[in-house]
């Protein structure tokens, strides 16, 4: 198995680890690639998803929501589509909790797709505060948006913006960055192999390295004075690592490093990741004075919204409404003004007007939980008719006419709507099951 890998990479390791470590280290890309998943904050406890867990699970050592499981695939599992975990690589888990995220804080993933650590900290603050989730890459960032929303984020700032332009916007901003870098991909080659082997070459390392110095720059501006930002890499390379925190400290003297982490996959139980916490001891620019959003929604469309949410939902009013074209949202407390940014999505979208009536969006019913719902359908995991309301079917249940939240178990699935015993499916054609 050794073979397969780039002779470039093999020198490489041979130099950078003990001779006596090169046997377990190579011997490990003729193994399978490890699989995690990591329990979802917003809408399960990691000891209440252990008593349903469809799968045997294996704590991982660095998140206390994170398990190791078997399983290859688990996107077409009930609970996945309901958001009740996410699907993560076991040692990617490790860099977000560095952050030390807490509610109500004002947060930023600079290099955020698909969204396994833009998510693991949106869970810890609990829809309180700011998570900014940017991805340079408009095709990558609407996979971004996807995740986000089937985890049930209320509170996030979807963007599509290169760091320089976000630096301008933001200047001190931010109480806590994540800058999980683009790099070489070396903790991928047993994941991705083809993908991952085919593009590593020393040159691709030191433009990975070039890249991330820039993106570092952007978002050492963007941090308050005071704050945190975690440095993170799937790269075991020193130029990407070690490295590059140390031309960074060079570089910014009023950043402070408190911790490293770097995980290899013949040490853990993982494909291998790198992370370093840094700390804004001081800062020189004025913080930016962003301008807050006034959330704007004409009467005849938050009467016809109220009208639904009467009907439908139950306990506290949905606040922060804002229309745009024919669709409402509900904005996060403390927003900010985004105009002028390339945003694909600001806090939740609630749903659209037509015809004279309120239509919710599947966003709300994953953001939901049962109990808030009026009519809710429970079905057990292994019920046929879930599985036909996941592949797009309408199914039968003794329920109230009108819009109800399908469950599997406690956990949303999507929206239905009952017409005389009849639950007609309102789950998009994009998102349903295939098979």
């Amino acid at each position: 198995m050794e073979r397969r890998l780039p002779e470039n990479f093999i020198k490489r390791m041979k130099t950078q680890l003990p001779e006596t470590e090169w046997e377990a280290f190579f011997s490990v890309y003729g193994e399978k690639p490890q699989k995690g998943l990591r329990v979802n904050l917003l809408k399960c406890c990691a000891r209440a998803f252990k008593e349903f867990s469809p799968y045997a699970l294996e704590q991982v050592p660095w998140e206390e929501n994170g398990f190791y499981i078997s399983e290859e695939k688990v996107g077409g599992n009930a609970y996945h589509f309901a958001g009740v975990f996410y699907s993560q690589e076991p040692s990617a888990m490790c860099a977000a909790p560095l952050l030390g995220v807490k509610a109500g804080e004002k947060v930023l993933d600079l290099c955020a797709a698909p969204g396994g650590k833009s998510t693991q900290l949106a869970a810890k603050m609990q829809g309180e505060g700011i998570i900014v989730m940017n991805e340079p890459v408009y095709s990558r960032a609407k996979i971004l948006l996807e995740n986000a929303e089937r985890v049930g984020v209320t509170n996030a700032v979807i963007t599509c913006e290169l760091p320089q332009t976000l630096e301008k916007r933001f200047a001190g901003y931010f109480d806590k960055i994540l800058v999980d870098a683009p790099c070489s991909g070396e903790g991928m080659f047993r994941k991705n192999a083809e993908e991952a082997l085919g593009e590593w070459s020393e040159e691709n390392v030191a433009l990975c390295a070039a890249r991330q110095k820039e993106i570092l720059n952007a978002a050492t501006k963007m941090l308050k004075k005071g704050g945190r930002l975690v440095y993170s890499t799937c790269t075991f390379s020193v130029e990407e690592d070690e490295g590059q925190v140390q031309d960074y400290l060079n570089a910014h003297p009023e950043m402070s490093l408190l911790r490293t982490e770097k995980l290899y996959p013949h040490k853990v139980r993982g494909e291998g990741h790198f992370a370093a916490l840094f700390e804004k001891v001081y800062g020189e620019e004025e913080p930016s004075k962003t301008v807050l959003a006034v959330p704007k929604c004409s009467p005849a469309a938050e009467k016809l919204f109220r009208e639904f949410e009467k009907q439908t939902l139950q306990g506290e009013k949905v606040g922060g409404l804002y229309e745009k074209d024919g669709v409402l949202y509900s904005l996060p407390s403390g927003v900010f003004e985004w105009k002028g940014l390339n945003v694909l999505r600001v806090g939740l979208r609630l749903g659209e007007l037509k015809n004279g009536r309120f239509e919710p969006d599947h966003a709300l019913a994953l953001s939901l939980k049962a109990e808030r719902a009026k009519r809710a359908v429970r079905f057990a995991e292994k019920d046929e008719r879930l599985e036909k309301f996941l592949r797009g079917e309408s199914v039968e249940a003794d329920v109230e006419n009108g819009w109800c939240l399908v469950c599997v178990r406690e956990y949303p699935v999507g929206w239905g709507k009952a017409v005389n015993g009849v639950v007609k499916n309102h789950i998009p054609k994009r998102l349903r099951k295939n098979g």
